[in-house]
């Protein structure tokens, strides 16, 4: 083995190991500061135990499902509250289109026919 891959290993930090452990949250815990930038995240790199940062990571993987979850039933809501008021806005135009038709109908029997013989 090389330097540089003992020293990862020692540490535990292997690719594999963090893409298994939390494979959504690798590039959220490359840095710290990234991490800390999402409200609910914790910065796991700073932990030395491999066992602590196993749940460390599988926290941040419960937390950031949850918020997915959250996210998903919000924008159903909003899917569904938008379908409601598209309907209602086809409905209101077929109903003004229908208005619009009868007033028309209303209008062309007022007008006066013109006389076949008259030129206007």
């Amino acid at each position: 083995m090389t330097h540089k891959p003992r020293r990862m290993w020692q540490h535990g930090i292997t690719v594999a190991r963090i893409l298994c452990l939390g494979g959504s949250l690798f590039p959220a815990s490359l840095t710290s500061a990234r991490a800390q930038d999402i409200r609910g995240l914790e910065v796991c790199t700073a932990e030395k135990q491999m066992d602590r940062r196993t749940s460390c990571l599988q926290a941040n993987v419960e937390f950031l499902q949850q918020t997915l979850n959250k996210l998903a039933h919000d924008i159903q809501d909003k899917l569904a509250a938008d379908d409601r008021n598209l309907s209602a806005a086809q409905a209101e135009i077929a109903a003004l289109k229908a208005a619009v038709e009868k007033l028309n109908a209303e209008l062309a029997q007022l007008k006066p026919k013109p006389e076949p013989g008259s030129k206007k």
